[in-house]
């Protein structure tokens, strides 16, 4: 395993990969596995919750997720080629933050409820609810897939402040 440089957006070549649509991946290999187990190694030591293909420069259709808290045993989940099915009306605010973003955090209003099919680590074909936490953060990684960022639901003027944030902290490191 390795751990992948993360793409975020005050880089412009970043920003670039950052805003591309994922492809599907056709079928869960033994390379995807170790690209799936990179992602996680690369979220644990962000650390982070969530983490697309995409912020790590390779724009395919997989997400790593771990919600364990602090003190819990690891709960690693992989999805390759996740697709909403359906999603409820009721929605729920969540104040995100983005390892693409780092050290910005901001509220986005998403659905608080979603039926989410997708392959896991062994290929197999999944079809679950996910609500709460599991919800935003799915739909978030998701957003990655499609070239959007957390930020790019926020007013122009929040968005604006949130890169200028990220430039101005890179700078200061």
């Amino acid at each position: 395993m390795a751990i992948r440089r993360i793409l975020t957006v005050d880089n412009a070549a970043d920003l670039a990969t950052l805003k591309k649509i994922s492809t599907p991946v056709e079928a869960v290999t033994d390379a995807l596995r170790t690209l799936m187990d990179d992602m996680l190694e690369t979220m644990y030591d962000a650390p982070g919750i969530g983490l697309a293909a995409v912020q790590i420069g390779e724009p395919i259709r997989v997400i790593v997720m771990d919600l364990a808290r602090e003190g819990e045993e690891p709960a690693p989940h992989y999805f390759v080629n996740p697709e909403i099915l359906a999603s409820s009306e009721d929605t729920l605010g969540y104040e995100e933050g983005c390892l693409s973003v780092p050290e910005y955090f901001d509220e986005v209003e998403r659905p608080a409820k979603v039926t989410i099919r997708y392959l896991n680590y062994q290929g197999e074909t999944v079809v679950e609810e996910a609500e709460g936490l599991f919800a935003v953060c799915i739909q978030h990684e998701m957003d990655h897939l499609e070239g959007v960022l957390f930020i790019d639901h926020l007013s122009r003027l929040r968005r604006d402040r949130a890169i200028t944030k990220v430039k101005k902290a890179r700078r200061a490191a």
